[in-house]
């Protein structure tokens, strides 16, 4: 492996402004812009850098290096790489030796991808879809507006806070993350999975008129399943299903498809 101990312009002059910030903020949109099966996001993240990178090597050699190494594998959450950008950009100000900035992405990008995953797709994602859809179902045209201002006042707020937290805390951002990672992850999770339960409850209509009829009475079955076992308990079971063979590696096209089948088969044989 090459030596990278060294970088021919030793200087380490504070040369990051805010608006340099900003301006690699916005970039990191472009984060899978280029996405690929080699290097993943590698390309989007130093398109992201290179505002800063450009301004702390002066040397050509050394900004060379630097773009070589951020153009090695690289994958995160898309919404939370603003946190990795800080620090890098924190880091290659401060010259540190690029084995040291490598590790840091490679610690660093995993658990970002885990925590953004439950904080994001099964947290934010449910609730503001969920109530954006609620005031739609009520005919409130304001519905679909208010699901995306909603999701993504929450997501460009972390995505600009993020860089700078990660750019002024720098590598001692380190500990905080390896402290907070599993406890912070657990507890989107949990928050997710109630929400997505909810909305399982709320939003899958799934009813039988089957009536069960017995000497001298009649049982309606929806109503034995609401009152006697579970609440629910057809929208619940079909949603397990859907999670099932979603398991199994099919498509949610498929899955669509089967629920359209179900539901106007059921319908014509009058079970559902």
């Amino acid at each position: 492996m090459e030596s990278n101990a060294t970088h021919v312009d030793k200087s380490t002059e504070k040369v990051i402004n805010q608006k340099d910030l900003n301006r690699m903020t916005w970039r990191s949109l472009f984060l899978q812009a280029s996405f690929n099966y080699e290097r993943m996001q590698a390309a989007g993240l130093l398109y992201g850098l290179i505002p800063g990178l450009k301004k702390i090597h002066k040397d050509k050699k050394d900004l060379s290096k630097s773009m070589s190494m951020h153009m090695e594998f690289f994958n995160t959450h898309p919404f939370l790489v603003t946190f990795i950008m800080g620090i890098v950009i924190a880091m290659e100000e401060n010259k540190e030796y690029p084995d040291t900035i490598r590790a840091i992405k490679v610690a660093t990008m995993g658990p970002l991808g885990g925590i953004g995953d439950a904080l994001f797709w099964m947290t934010l994602l449910p609730i503001s879809a969920g109530i954006g859809a609620s005031m739609a179902m009520q005919g409130n045209i304001a519905g679909p507006f208010v699901f995306l201002a909603i999701f993504n006042i929450v997501h460009f707020a972390l995505r600009f806070g993020l860089m700078n937290y990660g750019y002024n805390t720098g590598i001692k951002a380190m500990d905080t993350l390896k402290t907070s990672t599993e406890s912070i992850s657990r507890a989107a999770s949990i928050l997710g999975l109630t929400v997505v339960g909810g909305l399982i409850a709320s939003f899958i209509n799934l009813t039988t008129p089957i009536v069960i009829k017995t000497e001298g009475s009649e049982v309606v079955l929806q109503e034995l399943l609401d009152v006697q076992v579970m609440p629910k308990l057809l929208p619940l079971a079909y949603a397990l299903l859907m999670y099932r063979l979603l398991k199994k590696d099919l498509s949610p096209v498929m899955l669509i498809v089967i629920t359209v089948i179900i539901g106007v088969v059921g319908y014509l044989i009058g079970i559902i």
